[in-house]
């Protein structure tokens, strides 16, 4: 069965016979047609079974007719962050060659504002944005919304869990009631039912695998380790060395601290290593993301910023080093590897039984056990580990003897009495024994001390001691 069945127009379809598609998906071929006769759709399919090209393809036909007018774009995909902007974007140039009058705007944060609000003057067919920034320029007056015929939402479960329900509740009330909408997801959460039964219109529900669910050919295996950072480290270095067949590997971390701390390590090791996080610029992102699809790095540690959507089809190997805290990122995590077909493999480490409890729950949601490795390459032996508990409890048992006999023998208790008996009455005995002050009899002995003064004798009636004392000092006279 090829594309010419689906009602697509003969420019698009001469555009994927160029790039060497000749069958199309299950989700294709179910949702191209609805797309086609302005039917809302909403589509679930696991990742990786080609959900962008399912609206990519009936809007190139769809946009062949008409004309962009300025700010007022006539076609909106939202996309949850900037690196599947920019995929759907590439899909866009790739099948839209033979559109060469389409105009196509990425509005992402990271980028100019005014290199955007240049692309927005000239009219657009179709803006790939992400929420955020597409309110800003909404609220800048620089962008008018009022002319949308067709609204795509795509990573819808995804665009849940980031946070942007509110944002996505303002967007669906900035365009046109009578527009068309499409949803696709890979997962269906109660909160997305609630979302497509508020924006959707009677919609077409396209379903080619039950949600949640992973692909057969991709090997799920759970690894051991200790809750310390760096024994994780050390388990994910043994995983990597020990892996039969790895061409490269993404390694999935909850947090973007993680994701650094992990890169950094991993480089002192002498991996070929590149890191990929929220918090690093555009332009360091896309470099990270070009670097590992060429294959000059082989590692790409990452937090879940990609784990939804990035088209890297040929990913032997996939390394959760945190197990996700929410079931359904699992699903997408591994669906960048074991794509189009091929096989691949994703280890879990498992830390402490906070991540029992949350592989509990993966398992659950996907319907399946996961199975432990039986032996990871360069793990210490078992019996090695057990010296470690002998002399620790050696320790502990020759202790409590030891003390106990030795009070018994020493008898220091009567020891103590007998010296506090002989102390008190010494007490009395000490004091004196401190030399006193000296003693003093009487007075005139304390004053000894002092020099010795004559004694005065007694004077005449004309004696001058009524004169002042400096008077009667002898004075030297000159001749």
């Amino acid at each position: 069965m090829s594309f010419s069945h689906l009602g697509l127009s003969e420019k698009v379809l001469a555009a994927v016979a160029a790039t060497g598609y000749k069958t199309p998906t299950p989700i294709q071929d179910q949702a191209i047609p609805h797309v086609l006769a302005r039917r809302d759709v909403l589509g679930i399919a696991q990742t990786g079974t080609g959900k962008t090209a399912a609206f990519v393809l009936p809007m190139l036909t769809m946009l062949e007719t008409g004309r962009a007018r300025a700010r007022m774009p006539r076609t909106l995909i939202l996309e949850p962050t900037r690196e599947l902007a920019a995929q759907v974007e590439e899909s866009f140039i790739k099948y839209g060659a033979n559109h060469p009058k389409l105009n196509v705007a990425l509005i992402i944060g990271g980028v100019s504002f005014d290199d955007q609000d240049a692309k927005l003057m000239r009219g657009v067919d179709v803006l790939i944005a992400t929420p955020g920034r597409l309110l800003d320029h909404n609220e800048r007056g620089r962008l008018l919304l009022s002319g949308v015929e067709l609204l795509v939402i795509d990573e819808a479960d995804r665009m849940l869990d980031m946070g942007f329900i509110p944002d996505i509740e303002r967007i669906c009330k900035l365009v046109p009631f009578t527009r068309q909408t499409l949803f696709f997801t890979a997962t269906m959460p109660p909160e997305i039912r609630r979302i497509t039964e508020q924006f959707l219109s009677n919609p077409v529900r396209v379903e080619v695998s039950k949600p949640a669910t992973t692909v057969a050919a991709t090997t799920q295996l759970l690894a051991r380790s200790g809750r310390d950072g760096a024994e994780k480290r050390d388990t994910l270095r043994r995983l990597i060395r020990s892996a039969e067949g790895m061409k490269n590997a993404i390694i999935f971390c909850n947090r973007k601290r993680d994701v650094a701390t992990l890169h950094r390590s991993l480089l002192r090791h002498g991996f070929s290593v590149q890191a990929l996080h929220g918090d690093m610029d555009q332009s360091a992102r896309t470099a990270a993301l070009e670097q590992f699809r060429k294959n000059e790095v082989t590692l790409l540690v990452a937090s879940d910023v990609a784990a939804r959507g990035l088209d890297i089809p040929d990913v032997s190997h996939i390394y959760n080093f945190d197990v996700p805290i929410h079931a359904d990122d699992y699903v997408h995590r591994i669906g960048r590897t074991g794509r189009a077909g091929r096989n691949g493999t994703a280890i879990t480490i498992v830390a402490g039984s906070n991540d029992a409890k949350a592989v509990a729950a993966i398992e659950k949601l996907i319907g399946q056990p996961i199975p432990y490795m039986d032996k990871i390459a360069g793990t210490p032996a078992e019996p090695q580990q057990e010296p470690r508990q002998e002399p620790r409890q050696e320790p502990r048992h020759e202790p409590r003897h030891e003390p106990r006999h030795e009070p018994r023998q020493t008898a220091r208790p009567p020891q103590r009495g007998r010296h506090e008996n002989q102390r008190r009455p010494r007490e009395p005995e000490r004091r004196p024994q401190q030399p006193p002050p000296a003693p003093v009899a009487r007075i005139e002995d304390a004053r000894s001390r002092r020099a010795p003064q004559p004694a005065r004798k007694p004077m005449d009636d004309g004696d001058a001691s009524h004169l002042p004392a400096f008077l009667l000092r002898p004075v030297t006279v000159k001749a």
